[in-house]
C-alpha cells in the first residue's frame, strides 16, 4: 500500500528540512524525484546524494514566488519525465517575527505570494496534466500555526490557514478526476526555520514540556506523513489536514 515505485514527485523547497527529508524519503521507496528551491547548487547536492543511492533524480532551481519560474519548473519536469505523479509544496518563508501592528505591506505581500499564492500557480499548472494521466496526490505543508493565534508570526499563520483552506477547495474541485490534495500541519520540527525555538534551552524546556511527547519534532517524523499521503494507503484520503505535533495543540 505504500509502493509508489516509478512515480515522479516534485518537492519545492526540497534542498533541506523537511523538504529534503520528504524527497529522500519518496526516494527510498522508489520514486523519481525532483529537487526544487532558489539555488541550483543546493538542488544539485541532494539530487546528486538521491541519485548515488540508485534512484532517479533531477534538480531544477526555481523560487516559486515568479509565475514564470513556476512555470518553466513544470515545463522542465514534463519535458524529461512526461508528468508528475506527486506534488509536494513545502517552500514557505517567514521575513517577520513580531505583532501585526508592525507588519508592513510589503512583508505581508511577501508572505502571501510565496506561502499561498504560488501553491495555487503551481497546482494550476501541474493538477491539469496530473488529471489526465489518471489522477495523483497532492500534499501542502500547512502549519499549527494556522489552527490558532500567535502575537508572534500572525501573517504565517494566516497564510498556512489560507493553505490548509486551499487543500480542501482543490480536494473539491479535482476529486472528480482522481487527484486526492491534503496537507500537514507540523508542531515545532527541528529545521533551520525554527532554530531560535530549537536552540535556546528556556524555550526549549517550555516548549517540550507542554508537549505530551515531550519532544520537538524530526524531518522524518513529517516524511512519513507526506510518504503516506502521497501513496495507495491514503486512497480514501483528501480534503484534510493532518497534525503532526507531538500533541501540543491537544494540551
Amino acid at each position: 500500500m505504500f509502493d509508489i515505485k516509478g512515480k515522479v514527485a516534485l518537492i519545492t523547497g526540497s534542498s533541506r528540512g523537511i523538504g529534503k527529508a520528504s524527497a529522500l524519503q519518496l526516494a527510498r521507496s522508489g520514486a523519481r524525484i525532483v529537487i526544487s528551491s532558489r539555488k541550483q547548487e543546493a538542488c544539485d547536492a541532494v539530487a546528486e546524494e538521491i541519485r548515488a543511492a540508485g534512484v532517479e533524480a533531477i534538480a531544477k532551481a526555481c523560487h516559486v514566488g515568479s509565475h514564470e519560474q513556476l512555470r518553466n519548473l513544470v515545463e522542465h519536469v514534463h519535458g524529461h519525465w512526461g508528468r508528475i505523479d506527486i506534488l509536494v509544496c513545502n517552500a514557505a518563508t517567514n521575513p517577520v517575527y513580531g505583532p501585526l501592528s508592525t507588519l508592513s505591506d510589503d512583508a505581508f505581500t511577501k508572505v502571501m505570494t510565496v506561502n499561498v499564492q504560488s501553491t495555487i500557480w503551481l497546482s494550476n499548472l501541474v493538477l491539469p496534466c496530473m488529471a489526465a494521466n489518471g489522477g495523483g496526490a497532492v500534499i501542502m505543508m500547512s502549519s499549527i500555526a494556522g489552527l490558532r493565534g500567535t502575537g508572534v508570526i500572525g501573517a504565517y499563520g494566516m497564510s498556512k490557514a489560507a493553505e490548509a483552506a486551499l487543500a480542501r477547495n482543490l480536494a473539491v474541485e479535482w476529486g472528480p478526476k482522481g487527484i486526492r490534495v491534503n496537507a500537514i500541519a507540523p508542531g515545532i520540527v527541528r529545521t533551520d526555520f525554527a532554530r531560535e525555538l530549537v536552540e535556546s534551552p528556556e524555550r526549549r524546556a517550555q516548549m517540550e514540556q507542554r508537549t505530551p511527547l515531550r519532544r520537538f519534532g524530526e524531518v522524518e517524523d513529517i516524511a512519513g506523513i507526506v510518504h503516506f499521503l502521497a501513496s495507495p494507503a491514503s486512497a480514501y484520503i483528501t480534503g484534510q489536514v493532518i497534525v503532526a505535533d507531538g500533541g501540543e495543540t491537544i494540551s
